[in-house]
């Protein structure tokens, strides 16, 4: 099948965009605002004994970079792609139930086993930024990372978005980039250590590929003409 133009490809991504776009805008704020009320929950009030994450000779390795702080925090714009490029409504519940199921996932663990990162090896408490996120974050509810279990959801199903529309190779390799510095972002603010990022990126993965396998089940795989649809 011959490749899409660029234009097509944007046509396609605007008309996803248009569609429901203020039950997308709206879905997205309340299930990540329902997440953040279970999270520090469990942050401020664990279940059991919380046990402190070990660190490995690559955590050794990386060195502490609070610039990536601003990196860190691009996940909740990154995020709001997912849902915001969904097809229709019947794509837009179904990926609202995978991701939820992979936030009650990552919550279950912290709840029958809650972690915590090692104590920061450098001070960091007369950065404003850092101050504020240790503030809210604390060091708890480690692994997985859910920052890394989202970041790389969101990525892989945005990958299938850009299959489907015929997007150009930069637009997939820029996406796969932001995912890549997002989760290099937890380990250079020292949110996260190596063992939290690779439970995390498993727990994406394994929600995402399951996701669209349970998609594929239901509409086979098409490229998409290009069309306006309805807002």
């Amino acid at each position: 099948m011959p490749r899409s133009s660029s234009p097509d490809c944007l046509a396609a991504l605007v008309a996803r965009a248009r569609r429901h776009f203020v039950l997308k805008f709206v879905g997205t704020t309340v299930g990540i605002a329902l997440f953040f009320v279970a999270y520090f929950q469990l942050l401020h009030h664990p279940a059991y004994a919380v046990t402190t994450m070990p660190l490995t000779a690559l955590d050794a390795a990386i060195p502490f970079e609070p610039r990536a702080l601003w990196v860190y925090l691009t996940l909740w714009v990154y995020v709001g792609a997912g849902p915001g490029l969904q097809l229709d409504l019947g794509d837009l519940l179904a990926y609202g139930v995978w991701i939820g199921g992979l936030c009650v996932a990552g919550l279950l663990v912290f709840l029958f086993w809650p972690t915590q990162v090692p104590v920061h090896a450098v001070d960091v408490s007369r950065d404003a930024g850092f101050a504020m996120l240790q503030g809210v974050d604390a060091a708890g509810n480690a692994f997985p990372s859910m920052h890394v279990a989202i970041a790389t959801f969101t990525m892989l199903r945005l990958q299938d978005v850009w299959r489907r529309t015929g997007a150009p190779l930069p637009l997939r390799a820029a996406d796969l980039a932001w995912c890549a510095a997002i989760v290099a972002s937890t380990l250079l603010t020292r949110q996260h250590v190596v063992l939290d990022v690779v439970g995390g990126i498993a727990l994406g993965a394994a929600f995402a590929v399951a996701s669209l396998r349970a998609a594929r089940r239901h509409a086979p795989w098409v490229r998409e003409a290009s069309s306006p649809g309805p807002s």
